[in-house]
């Protein structure tokens, strides 16, 4: 008898709805493929967390920073993260810091 023989002959109701519940009635001996299967089936993850963390992390971001910034910084904070393999030499950073006026008054 074939896995698919097994449940055709089964009531709708008896069928299993879940990877677990398939795994409880599936006889090792008889169905050592579709026993395994199903144990990987069971511990695959159903979504990616990664994704959803990053969804989440710049959700946080976003709220924190338009909470306490600008639309241009938050603007010049996104050009930043998007070109990050762009090389930023620090006298550069610096030249253009000191060369805006400030209420404060900075010593190089």
């Amino acid at each position: 008898m074939s896995w698919k023989e097994k449940w055709s002959q089964a009531k709708s109701e008896n069928l299993p709805k879940t990877a677990i519940s398939s795994l409880e009635k599936c006889d090792k001996t008889f169905f050592p493929n579709i026993y395994i299967l199903l144990k990987l089936l069971a511990v695959v993850p159903v979504s990616v967390a990664t994704v959803e963390r990053s969804f989440s992390s710049l959700r946080r971001l976003k709220t924190y920073l338009r909470n306490t910034t600008s639309e241009s910084r938050l603007k010049g904070l996104a050009l930043f993260s998007i070109h990050r393999d762009i090389k930023i030499r620090d006298e550069e950073v610096l030249d253009k810091f000191a060369s805006v006026p400030r209420n404060l008054d900075f010593v190089l």
